[in-house]
């Protein structure tokens, strides 16, 4: 077992673990057993949504692994076609029935889905399945700030995260900002740019520096910037070395280092085209 996970709290009073293991393209008939490798290393968040069509192997996985419910925090996430009023509450019975949970800790809309003008009307849903207790905390993913503010504007509500793609080539740190003035905690995914920088020269120096993989410096990045993440792996020694950095500690010269290396590039979809 790693060294304990420390937790972020979030604005509506609820901590959030800041370390996970996400399952976005996970074969689901590999889902259970990597969430299990996972909890067995000390992982307690999971990260899955209805799009990725194995919120059944993670379920299967909490009812295996014989720990405490409140021990575990588990995310899903609402898909676009499922957006509007029924559709959100239709969308959200089908994700809970599947996962084996009475209450979500944390639910997401997954795209803001800009042209299509129903994030508004999920959101209202949402918060009326957080007032029944049937999700603790809800949230969003891939939102700009113009969407934000919208979403705030005409709720008065403020998701307690946005999960943005965010890596050392997208450091994203305009809408950061924002999440922080506005007490939203910030999200990473695809932390690792898909393994676009294990090769990258400036992470490979700092990681011989430290004695950890390029993968462990990318995490412990995220990590010291206040972030919350959940790298993708099914491979069992990949997902226990991922969760092996609470053992050190970038010094100020190896983050500047890494700041350099922002350059703005997208590997996901752009959440203002994407509908």
């Amino acid at each position: 077992m790693p060294a304990n996970v420390p937790s972020i709290p979030m604005s509506d009073g609820h901590p959030i673990p800041q370390f996970g293991l996400g399952v976005f393209q996970t074969p689901v008939e590999q889902t259970a057993e990597s969430v299990l490798t996972a909890f067995d290393a000390g992982y307690r968040h999971i990260d899955t949504a209805a799009i990725y069509r194995n919120e059944e192997g993670v379920g299967h996985a909490i009812a295996e692994s014989g720990l405490d419910r409140e021990e575990l925090f588990i995310t899903t996430k609402l898909w676009n076609e499922d957006q509007g009023r029924d559709g959100t509450l239709r969308a959200f019975d089908q994700s809970r029935s599947l996962l084996g949970l009475e209450v979500i800790d944390l639910y997401l809309i997954h795209w803001p889905c800009p042209a299509n003008n129903r994030f508004v009307e999920s959101w209202k849903a949402m918060i009326e399945l957080r007032q029944q207790g049937r999700i603790r905390s809800i949230g969003v993913s891939n939102f700009r700030v113009e969407d934000l503010k919208r979403l705030v504007g005409e709720t008065g509500v403020v998701p307690a995260v946005n999960q943005i793609e965010l890596h050392p080539l997208l450091q994203q740190n305009e809408l950061r900002a924002w999440h922080a003035e506005h007490g939203i905690v910030t999200e990473s995914w695809s932390p690792l740019a898909r393994g676009d920088l294990l090769q990258n020269a400036v992470l490979a120096k700092i990681a011989k520096k430290h004695h950890k993989s390029v993968a462990q410096v990318i995490l412990r990045w995220h990590v010291q910037l206040g972030l919350v993440v959940f790298p993708k792996s099914v491979t069992p020694s990949r997902i226990r070395e991922n969760i092996a950095v609470f053992d050190f500690r970038l010094d100020g010269e190896d983050m500047a280092a890494i700041q350099t290396l922002d350059a703005g590039t997208r590997i996901g979809p752009d959440p203002a085209t994407l509908n």
